[in-house]
């Protein structure tokens, strides 16, 4: 490919090794999301969970995988980063599968009976096309898509709002699409791209209530002022106000109408 149209598709050509290292604005993880947000997530996927296989989605370095295999023995990952892969293979010894791929150009020889796609969806440059190939061509017919994005109406985001630190609730900031950010979903947004592509939602629920950024609750955590009843009262109090959470979980089946 030549000429003007060749060059934009090489400027658009997305490097996933440099988007998952840390920038000037913000880390790609924080301890936070390991330590904290990982553990909830799984309590909050756990009564659901479909007994068979399970394909995650945007594996990283094998953090979340490793929670899973208490859970799983047939465990697939995907993942776009060879760097990220590696680590993970590392963690993970051999007790789940990788696949070095995009989403849109892998090619899986199953049907999936858990699909999870924990702080993916905000990442990808058509998400309707991903659920839409996930609900046609990865989910088992009753098979469960477990979806968790960060949710643009957490306390934390609102006050850096008030701040003036980014121009609404829903922006994308310079470090987060540095990071791959596409969109900063809340529940109606990411609820219209689950239906358009032809899901449908049967759970919807917060996890973690959030009012201090990541980096603040780092250094928090670094000292004895949290406790373990204080973050499990933060969980919680996330599924009494599910739309001030730091992420939000909608948990879909494919529509069989």
């Amino acid at each position: 490919m030549t000429g003007l149209k060749g060059e934009k598709m090489a400027k658009l050509k997305r490097d996933y090794n440099k988007e998952i290292k840390d920038n000037k604005g913000r880390k790609y993880h924080y301890n936070f999301d390991f330590d904290v947000m990982h553990p909830y997530m799984l309590r909050s996927f756990e009564p659901f969970f479909v007994k068979g296989s399970v394909l995650e989605l945007g594996s990283f370095k094998g953090e979340f995988t490793k929670r899973l295999m208490d859970h799983f023995d047939d465990i697939t990952c995907v993942e776009a980063s060879d760097e990220a892969i590696c680590e993970a293979k590392k963690r993970i010894n051999g007790k789940a599968k990788f696949v070095n791929s995009t989403f849109e150009n892998a090619v899986l020889p199953n049907k999936y009976d858990n699909v999870v796609l924990t702080h993916v969806l905000e990442h990808i440059d058509d998400p309707v096309g991903l659920l839409r190939k996930v609900n046609e061509k990865w989910l088992s017919r009753h098979g469960r898509l477990f979806i968790v994005c960060p949710n643009a109406n957490a306390p934390s985001r609102q006050i850096a709002v008030k701040m003036g630190l980014i121009s609404h609730n829903s922006a994308v900031t310079e470090a987060e699409a540095k990071h791959g950010h596409q969109i900063t979903y809340s529940f109606d947004t990411l609820e219209k791209d689950i239906k358009a592509a032809g899901l449908k939602v049967i759970h919807r629920s917060g996890i973690f209530f959030k009012s201090l950024a990541n980096f603040q609750w780092d250094k928090l955590l670094e000292t004895d002022i949290i406790s373990k009843e204080y973050l499990d009262g933060c969980y919680e109090l996330g599924q009494q106000y599910p739309d001030l959470c730091s992420s939000i979980f909608l948990l879909c089946e494919k529509n069989r109408k």
